[in-house]
C-alpha cells in the first residue's frame, strides 16, 4: 500500500514516522539499539495494532504491517514482552538493563562495576566478565549519567566473541534533536553508616558526588551532542587490622581507620553525525583524573608506609556505519587509549614486614611512572541473505608500556615463622627442651629483645631471632613492553527452518611476544523449537547449545616483568637465613649479611648473594579454552520466562610460574643447607610457561519476568565447580614443588559452589519505586601456607601436613599447629604428602541492598510536534531480551522531572566476613580482618567503609 503512515515509538514515547513507497515499503535507519512499537495509519483502514519489534544486532529487521478497514477507530497498545525464539543472538537468560532499572543501580562508578559483575553472574573460567562500551573492549565502566543501557550475557558461540565469559555490553547516550539537561548530587557520610565491625571506632567519611549533562542539536536533524561532566570528593578510610609490639616489647592489637582523601572528575562528550542516509558517524571522548593521598594503608600496611599518587586516563572511540544495501551493513570501529599513573612514596628506609602480624618502615614505591597507550581497530561486514546472515570481521589492538618502578629499591626485611629454642619466663634458653613453632612476631620480638641485651647477631640467631629474608632491587627502574594481538573471523546464522537455526563460524587469533601460530578457534550452535512458531504464536520452548574453542591472550605485563628483572635491566638480590633445625637437627648458625638488620647489607654481600630472575619460555602456549554449554528455554506466562542448563569448560596451557632452579627434593640436609641446584649457583630463575589446567562445570537456573508493568525481576541461581593446578595469570602462580605438580590440582581461588542473585523493580502508587538487589552464596576457598620458606626457592608457599590423629593439642610438638581447620604438621618428612591447594573454606555471604526513588514531574511541555527521536545512537542494535522495565506508561509526559533517592547498602547490616589470613605463621591465621560487601564480585570499596552504607541523591532533568 503505498502513502500509509508508519510510526514507529521509542520507549521513552519518542516517535518517528515514514511513508511507505509505491511498493508499500517503509525504512527507519540510524535507530538506537532497542525495543520499539510499530503502527501505521491510511486513509479508510484503521490504525494498527503496535507492534513491539527489537532492533536486532548487526541486521537489519523487518516487519511486515497488515490494516484492516476501518469500522471504529481504536487504539490497542500491546505491551513490549520479548518471546522465545531460535535466534542465536536472543537467548532468554539476557539481562537488559536500563531507563527506571538502571536508575536502581549504584551511581558510584565502582559500585556500579561491582552490581554490574554481580548481575552477570560467575564467570567462565578463571577470568571477569568482559565489559564492552559501544562495541570496543578494554572497557570501563564510564559515569552512570552518561549510561543509555546495559546488556549482559549474549551469545557465546558467536565467532566475533574472543572470550566465552559474561559479556557486559554498554551502550552511552546518544545525541538528541531537542536540548535536554540534567544534574545530580550523591552524598553519604560517616552519620548515615553503621560502624564497620573491624574498627574500634566511626572514623569520619564523606562522599560528596555532583555532576550534570547536557544534549541537544547541532545541525538539525543531522548532527547531536551529548556532554556529562562528574566530580567526586572522597574523605574515605582505609582500615589497618595489625598487631605491633609496644615499647616493652608487648603485643598490641591495633584496629583504626587512616583518612584517605581521593579527588576525581571527569567528562565525556559525544557527538552523532547524520553524513547521508546511508551513513553515520559517532564520536566519543572520555577524560577522568584522580588524585590519591595515603594510599597503601590497610590491613597489616601501617601508616607510616603511605604514599600519594595520581592517575590520568583519555579514551577516543570513533564509529562509522555504512548502509551498503538493504541487506548488507558496515561498521567500522576505532579507539585510542592512554593513561598515566605516577605514585611517590619513601624509599629512603627499607620496609619491615613481619609475615602476617604487620608491615612498617618505607613504601619502597619510590618515584613510579607507568605510561600506557592501547588502541584498537575493528571492522566488520553483515550481510542478510535468504535465510542466512553472514559476518565478517576483523579485530586488531595494541599496546606500548612505559613503566619506571623503582619498587623495593630501599629493601625489604621479611620475618616469618621458624622452629626455635624454648626459652623460660626470664628469655633464657631451656636446655635439653625440644624446638617449638614461633611464630613470625615473635622471631621479631627476640630480635629486638636480645639487640637490647647486647647480644652479637649470630647469638641472636642461634636463640630463634633474626630476619628469615633480605630483598632489594637495584639497577634501571625503567621497563618497556609492546604487544599486538588480532582476529579475523567469519559466521553464518542460518535459520533451516522456522523452528530451527543453525550457527557455524571460525576465528583465528594470533598476538607478538609469543610462539602460538595456530590459534584456530571454530564455533558451533544451535537452537530449535520443537513445535513450530510464527509472528502471531512464538514458540513456548527452545532448547538451545553448542560448543567452541578460544583463545587468552598471555598478558603483556607478564613480558613487561620478565624484561625487567632480566638480570641486566633491574636487579633483583634475595638473602635468606639458613633455617636453625633442618630435619629437626640443631644447626649452629654462622656470619650472614642479614645480621646488619635493621640497616642494609653491604654492597659486597649484595652481589654474591642469590639474584632472581624471570623469563618466558619459548614454548609457551597461550591458554586454550574448550567450551559446550546446553540450555533450556520456556515461556512461562505473565510475561515470564524460565531458562536452566549447563556448561563444562576446560582450559589447556594455563599459565604458571615456576622456579627452575629450586634446590632438588632431598638436598637440603643438616650438611647442605642450602641444597643442589640442577642450574648451579646463579640464584633463582623464574619462568612463565603454560602448564596448567582448568576444569569447570556448571548449572544454573534463570527467572526473567515482568509481572505487570509496575513489577519486574530478575533472578538467579548458579551451582558451579571449578578445579585448577594453578590460579593462572594474576593468581597464586608457584607450585610448592616446582619438579612434581601433581599435589597441585584442587579447588580454585574463586570456587564458589552455590550463588544466587535476584534484581527487581517495584513501582507503588504516587510515583515512588523500590529496587531490591540481592547477593548470596558460600564462600570461597583459600590457600592455608606455613609461612616458610624450607624448599630454597625463595617463596614462602609451603602447605603443611595433617598431623596425626590424636596429636595432644594442649601440648603439641614442635612441628604441630592446632586450628579450627585441622590440625597440621608444619616440616612434613620428605615423601609425605600435603594437605590439597585452597583447603581452607572462608565464609559465605548474604547482601540486600534497596533503592528507593520518589520522583515528581511537574510544567507543561511546549505545544509542538512530539519530538523525534534521535536519527543517532547505536546503528547497530542490540540483541534481544525479556528486560525488566519500570515504565509505568501512558502518562501525559512533563517538561519538568525531579528525583529524590535513598540507597541503602547492605540494608540488613549482615557481617560478611572476609576471606580469613592463610597464613599459620601469622597471629591472625583463620581470621578475617576485613568486611567483605558482594561477595567478591569486583570492587567492594575502602577496607574501612562501613558495614551499612546510606547514600541520599536528588537529580533533576528537563
Amino acid at each position: 500500500m503505498a502513502g500509509a503512515t508508519v510510526t514507529v515509538t521509542d520507549a521513552s514515547d519518542r516517535r518517528r514516522t515514514a511513508t511507505t513507497s509505491g511498493e508499500g515499503i517503509y525504512i527507519f535507519d540510524g535507530l538506537v539499539a532497542g525495543r520499539y512499537g510499530v503502527s501505521a495509519l491510511a486513509n479508510g483502514f484503521a490504525t494498527s495494532v503496535e507492534t513491539p519489534i527489537e532492533v536486532q544486532a548487526s541486521q537489519r529487521s523487518s516487519l511486515d504491517i497488515t490494516l484492516k478497514v476501518a469500522m471504529a477507530e481504536q487504539r490497542v497498545t500491546v505491551q513490549a514482552t520479548t518471546p522465545i525464539s531460535t535466534e542465536a543472538a536472543n537467548n532468554a537468560d539476557q539481562i537488559v538493563v536500563g531507563g527506571k532499572d538502571l536508575d536502581a543501580l549504584p551511581d558510584d562508578p565502582a559500585e556500579l562495576a561491582a552490581a554490574l559483575t554481580a548481575l552477570a553472574g560467575p564467570p567462565v573460567g578463571p577470568g571477569a566478565a568482559e565489559i564492552f562500551v559501544d562495541g570496543f573492549s578494554e572497557g570501563t565502566v564510564p559515569p552512570k549519567s552518561s549510561i543509555r543501557e546495559v546488556r549482559i550475557n549474549q551469545n557465546p558461540f558467536a565467532a566475533e566473541n574472543d572470550q566465552p565469559s559474561t559479556r557486559t555490553d554498554i551502550f552511552t547516550k546518544p545525541g538528541t534533536d531537542k536540548f535536554h539537561a540534567g544534574s545530580f548530587f550523591n552524598f553519604n557520610d560517616e552519620s548515615f553508616n553503621s560502624r564497620n565491625p573491624f574498627s574500634a571506632t566511626r572514623p569520619p567519611f564523606q562522599i560528596r558526588h555532583f555532576g550534570g549533562n547536557l544534549s541537544g542539536p547541532v545541525v538539525a536533524k543531522k548532527a547531536s551532542f551529548f556532554f556529562n561532566a562528574e566530580r567526586q570528593e572522597i574523605d574515605d578510610n582505609e582500615l589497618v587490622k595489625a598487631t605491633i609490639l609496644d615499647v616493652n616489647l608487648n603485643r598490641l592489637d591495633e584496629g583504626f581507620g587512616v583518612l584517605v582523601p581521593r579527588r576525581s572528575f571527569n567528562f565525556s562528550p559525544r557527538l552523532d553525525y547524520q553524513v547521508n542516509e546511508s551513513n553515520t558517524m559517532v564520536a566519543r571522548y572520555f577524560y577522568f583524573h584522580q588524585n590519591n593521598q595515603n594510599s597503601g594503608v590497610s590491613g597489616f600496611s601501617l601508616p607510616e608506609r603511605a604514599y600519594n599518587g595520581s592517575f590520568t586516563f583519555q579514551n577516543l572511540q570513533l564509529t562509522e556505519t555504512a548502509i551498503l544495501s538493504p541487506t548488507v551493513i558496515n561498521e567500522a570501529r576505532f579507539q585510542y587509549l592512554r593513561s598515566r599513573d605516577e605514585r611517590l612514596g619513601d624509599t629512603t628506609k627499607p620496609t619491615l614486614n613481619v609475615s602476617g602480624a604487620f608491615t612498617g618502615g618505607g613504601s619502597q614505591v619510590g618515584h613510579a611512572i607507568n605510561t600506557w597507550g592501547r588502541w584498537e581497530f575493528s571492522d566488520f561486514i553483515g550481510w542478510q541473505k535468504g535465510t542466512h546472515v553472514l559476518k565478517f570481521g576483523v579485530r586488531s589492538r595494541g599496546v606500548h608500556i612505559d613503566d619506571v618502578n623503582p619498587a623495593n629499591f630501599g629493601g625489604t626485611y621479611l620475618f616469618a615463622g621458624a622452629l626455635v629454642p624454648q626459652l623460660d619466663a626470664n628469655d633464657n634458653p631451656i636446655a635439653g627442651a625440644t624446638a617449638i613453632f614461633a611464630d613470625s612476631l615473635e622471631r621479631y620480638r627476640r630480635t629486638l629483645l636480645f639487640q637490647r641485651m647486647g647480644l652479637s647477631p649470630t647469638q641472636i640467631r642461634a636463640l630463634g631471632g633474626g630476619a628469615s629474608q633480605f630483598s632489594i632491587s637495584v639497577g634501571n627502574p625503567l621497563a618497556t613492553v609492546s604487544q599486538i594481538d588480532g582476529a579475523v573471523y567469519a559466521q553464518d546464522e542460518w535459520k533451516i527452518r522456522p523452528n530451527l537455526t543453525f550457527g557455524y563460524g571460525l576465528r583465528y587469533e594470533y598476538q607478538t611476544n609469543t610462539h602460538s601460530p595456530t590459534n584456530f578457534a571454530p564455533r558451533l550452535a544451535f537452537a530449535w523449537s520443537p513445535a513450530a512458531g510464527d509472528s502471531s504464536h512464538p514458540p513456548k520452548t527452545v532448547i538451545r547449545g553448542g560448543g567452541g574453542i578460544f583463545y587468552n591472550r598471555f598478558n603483556e605485563t607478564n613480558t613487561l616483568l620478565a624484561r625487567r628483572f632480566d638480570g641486566v635491566t633491574t636487579r633483583q638480590f634475595t638473602i635468606s637465613e639458613t633455617p636453625l633445625f633442618v630435619n629437626g637437627q640443631l644447626i649452629q648458625p654462622a656470619a650472614s649479611p642479614l645480621d646488619a638488620f635493621p640497616s642494609l647489607p653491604s654492597i659486597s654481600a649484595l652481589t654474591q648473594s642469590r639474584q632472581i630472575t624471570w623469563r618466558v619460555d619459548p614454548s609457551l602456549h597461550t591458554p586454550t579454552f574448550f567450551f559446550e554449554s546446553l540450555q533450556l528455554e520456556r515461556q512461562l506466562p505473565k510475561h515470564t520466562t524460565l531458562t536452566t542448563g549447563a556448561y563444562w569448560l576446560h582450559i589447556a596451557h594455563v599459565i604458571r610460574a615456576r622456579d627452575i632452579n629450586q634446590p632438588l627434593p632431598g638436598s637440603i640436609t643438616v650438611t647442605n643447607p642450602d641444597g643442589v641446584r640442577p642450574l648451579g649457583s646463579v640464584g633463582e630463575i623464574y619462568q612463565y610457561e603454560s602448564t596448567g589446567s582448568f576444569n569447570q562445570e556448571q548449572i544454573f537456573v534463570n527467572v526473567n519476568s515482568r509481572l505487570s508493568k509496575s513489577i519486574s525481576f530478575f533472578a538467579s541461581y548458579n551451582w558451579s565447580k571449578s578445579n585448577n593446578n594453578t590460579d593462572g595469570q594474576g593468581g597464586t602462580l608457584f607450585p610448592v614443588n616446582m619438579y612434581d605438580l601433581h599435589g597441585e590440582y584442587g579447588r580454585a581461588i574463586y570456587d564458589i559452589r552455590h550463588r544466587f542473585s535476584f534484581f527487581g523493580t517495584v513501582n507503588l502508587p504516587w510515583k515512588i519505586s523500590l529496587s531490591p538487589f540481592i547477593n548470596a552464596g558460600t564462600g570461597r576457598p583459600f590457600n592455608i601456607t606455613t609461612g616458610q620458606d624450607t624448599n630454597g626457592d625463595a617463596i614462602f608457599t609451603e602447605r603443611p601436613w595433617f598431623a596425626p590423629a590424636g596429636v595432644n593439642c594442649a601440648n603439641p610438638p614442635a612441628n604441630i599447629v592446632c586450628t579450627r581447620f585441622g590440625n597440621f604438621n608444619l616440616r612434613p618428612a620428605p615423601g609425605e604428602p600435603l594437605i590439597p591447594r585452597n583447603y581452607g573454606q572462608g565464609p559465605g555471604f548474604f547482601v540486600v541492598n534497596l533503592r528507593i526513588v520518589k520522583s515528581w514531574s511537574f510544567g507543561a511541555m511546549p505545544s509542538t510536534k512530539a519530538a523525534n527521536s534521535s536519527a543517532q545512537g547505536e546503528k547497530i542494535g542490540g540483541t534481544t531480551a525479556a528486560k525488566p522495565s519500570g515504565s509505568s506508561g501512558g502518562s501525559e509526559a512533563k517538561r519538568y522531572t525531579m528525583q529524590f533517592s535513598l540507597s541503602f547498602l547492605n540494608l540488613l547490616n549482615n557481617v560478611n566476613l572476609g576471606m580469613p589470613v592463610g597464613n599459620l605463621s601469622s597471629p591472625f591465621f583463620g581470621q578475617s580482618l576485613n568486611v567483605n560487601q558482594y561477595g567478591g564480585f569486583g570492587p567492594t570499596g575502602s577496607s574501612g567503609a562501613g558495614n551499612r552504607r546510606v547514600f541520599a541523591q536528588v537529580r533533576f532533568s528537563f
